[in-house]
């Protein structure tokens, strides 16, 4: 990631509460559009806390999104969506080709980290509900992440289909 990462208001260290993780999302997801990030991960157990629904991230996802860039949704489970995430799940319809749904869920499988992932920035909510959790562009720390992820998605199964087909 360029040095001008802090110039895009990307945060640093240690973070609580729910309204620093919303700011520190709404911040990743406007410099992953003015620095064309190619990839982000976006993993929580339910995203049920997540602000995935508010218009303004949602333009932050569409600002980012084309052709060459890849989402991947890592969950336990996908159901709070459609009850509290609608723009997002309309979103996710029109940019289905470049998002990757997941769910790693049953007995004995790792547990999904609340987190933002990216080849150059990085926010894990450690204590998800206290709100309490770090980010930054460490490398370590992104590694280490991304080694729970990537555990993760081994065990996981494509989930949360971008339409319901039917009769």
């Amino acid at each position: 990631m360029p040095d001008d990462a802090a110039a895009v208001g990307l945060p640093e260290g240690a973070f609580e509460g729910r309204q620093a993780f919303h700011a520190h999302l709404r911040a990743a997801l406007d410099a992953a559009a003015a620095q064309d990030w190619r990839e982000i991960v976006l993993s929580d157990p339910d995203f049920l806390d997540w602000p995935l629904g508010e218009r303004a991230t949602v333009e932050a996802l569409q600002a980012w999104s084309a052709a060459g860039r890849s989402l991947v949704l890592l969950a336990q489970r996908f159901d709070v969506f459609a009850r509290e995430h609608a723009r997002f799940v309309h979103w996710r319809r029109m940019w289905s080709h470049i998002v990757d749904a997941r769910a790693c869920h049953g007995p004995g499988l790792p547990q999904v980290p609340s987190a933002i992932w990216t080849p150059g920035w990085f926010l894990h909510r450690i204590d998800v509900e206290h709100g309490r959790g770090v980010c930054g562009r460490a490398p370590e720390g992104r590694r280490a992440l991304r080694e729970r992820i990537d555990e993760c998605l081994r065990h996981a199964r494509p989930a949360f289909p971008a339409s319901t087909l039917g009769l």
